[in-house]
């Protein structure tokens, strides 16, 4: 994905799950306290119905699951790990590039069946999805007049089925199902010469030309960035958030030299977002713009990646991270537990955040089915303790050692985030809470009996609520 993974509190907790996240490691912190609030009342209304919803799908889908290798990256000259080059063609660069642009010819995904995605989705508790229009190698998940590298190409086998624009079937499917729909588009581009000129071969991941020398080159990468954005803007349904990758392609004047790999862009890539903004809203309004990592008016909400804040953020945001190891398919993935899922779930909520978790198409259009799986447990829990999640507010002290507490006015929840192979106790202490209130454990329809002591109100849980609540990824007390 995105590999731009910066911390954004002055404490994160990292989960460190694939090669990018050697380069995560090595971000500083963006300042959050920069965060600007929209001016627009229709995009402040729509940022707050998204933040009632908290949980999305994200999806990393391109002709790199052919290969089954990291998105995009491998095309990048740096020597990091995430850029390694791997198989037949890894020796010589400009071999490889060839050959991976040469899986267009290719990719075929047959079983695609976005529906499937979409009912399995809902069933597991997420409210929107963002999909990856196109990621940083340039390839199209839509049928853009700006270039033919792209699913609808001729020279793309699967363009000749009839759901061959594949974004616009996803966001379809999503759509009927009553989805937030979310368009994930790379501002850099790889395989455009706009972006990489093949005058100059590309030393990095920035434009491979300085664009104040060739203002005429950079005018040309700005219209094409602006017309694809108005494809979407305009082709593919209602769209409610524009999702932004590539945080290099900035204006200079954003550059925090504070910030290590911030610093080591080249050039000013200024490509206007007030007019793509502008335009985009004009045909979405309330559209929420998220230009990750650059702070300011164009980063609705913040994206923590991989990551999630150790603390409460009064700000909106979103940790993007995957299900298993990686953004992208590889054949066998190393899927999560439902439990450490919905355990993620709980904390992000707790402070003010939502999930946006990643499940990778493979080559042939489908999802592992061990995805469909850990999507079912999710559900299963969130129907039950659902209403301490959506639509709530954190509530203090948010996290403390395993508890996480939520409320939305007519309750309060208090969680609990038992050990993988905790067993239920006898007695549990709400901490702050009144002999005179009600308690409830969601899932259980008998009263529980308490009693007060000077820590907390004690709640007896006899056998049978012990026994629900074992191997329960979260317990959750209601309390009125």
């Amino acid at each position: 994905m995105p590999c731009i993974k910066r911390l954004i509190s002055s404490s994160l907790v990292f989960f460190a799950l694939n090669p990018c996240s050697l380069l995560a490691q090595q971000h500083a912190e963006q300042n959050h306290a920069h965060y600007v609030v929209p001016k627009d009342s229709l995009v402040r209304q729509k940022l707050a119905q998204w933040q009632d919803i908290k949980f999305g799908l994200l999806m990393h889908w391109g002709t790199y699951s052919t290969w089954g290798v990291v998105e995009s990256w491998s095309l990048c000259p740096e020597d990091e790990g995430w850029c390694v080059r791997r198989g037949p063609h890894a020796a010589n660069w400009y071999d490889y590039k060839r050959a991976y642009e040469n899986l267009q010819t290719t990719f075929n995904p047959t079983k695609f069946n976005p529906e499937r995605w979409a009912v399995a989705a809902k069933d597991a508790g997420m409210k929107y999805v963002v999909f990856t229009t196109k990621h940083h190698d340039g390839f199209c998940m839509f049928d853009t007049k700006q270039t033919g590298y792209k699913i609808t190409d001729p020279k793309t086998p699967f363009s000749t089925n009839p759901r061959s624009n594949v974004a616009k079937e996803i966001f379809g499917a999503f759509r009927s199902q009553d989805f937030m729909v979310g368009a994930y588009f790379s501002k850099p581009d790889w395989h455009v010469p706009y972006y990489w000129d093949p005058y100059f071969p590309p030393k990095d991941r920035n434009v491979s030309y300085a664009p104040k020398k060739y203002p005429e080159r950079w005018q040309q990468f700005k219209d094409f960035t602006y017309n694809q954005i108005q494809e979407l803007m305009t082709g593919y349904g209602k769209i409610d958030i524009l999702w932004l990758d590539g945080g290099w392609v900035r204006p200079a004047s954003t550059i925090d030299s504070t910030i290590s790999w911030q610093r080591t862009i080249p050039y000013d890539q200024d490509i206007d977002m007030a007019r793509i903004a502008r335009m985009g809203r004009s045909h979405q309004p309330g559209l929420l713009v998220v230009d990750r990592t650059v702070t300011g008016e164009f980063e609705n909400y913040v994206t923590p990646e991989q990551s999630i804040p150790d603390t409460y953020l009064p700000i909106p945001w979103e940790s993007c991270m995957t299900m298993g190891d990686s953004w992208s398919y590889i054949p066998k993935e190393n899927f999560k537990s439902s439990r450490k899922l919905v355990q993620t779930l709980v904390d992000i909520v707790a402070k003010n955040g939502n999930l946006l978790l990643n499940i990778a198409p493979g080559p042939d259009g489908e999802w592992h089915e061990e995805a469909y799986g850990r999507l079912k447990e999710i559900g299963a829990w969130l129907r039950v303790n659902g209403e301490s999640i959506y639509g709530t507010k954190p509530v203090a002290p948010y996290r403390q050692k395993q508890w996480a507490f939520t409320g939305n006015g007519n309750a309060t929840y208090q969680t609990y985030l038992p050990t993988d192979g905790e067993t239920p106790p006898a007695t549990v202490t709400l901490a702050g809470v009144s002999s005179k209130t009600k308690v409830t454990l969601l899932g259980y329809s008998k009263s529980l009996k308490t009693r007060s002591t000077p820590e907390g109100l004690v709640v007896s849980l006899p056998e049978p609520v012990r026994q629900l609540l074992t191997n329960q990824p979260a317990w959750v007390f209601k309390i009125q």
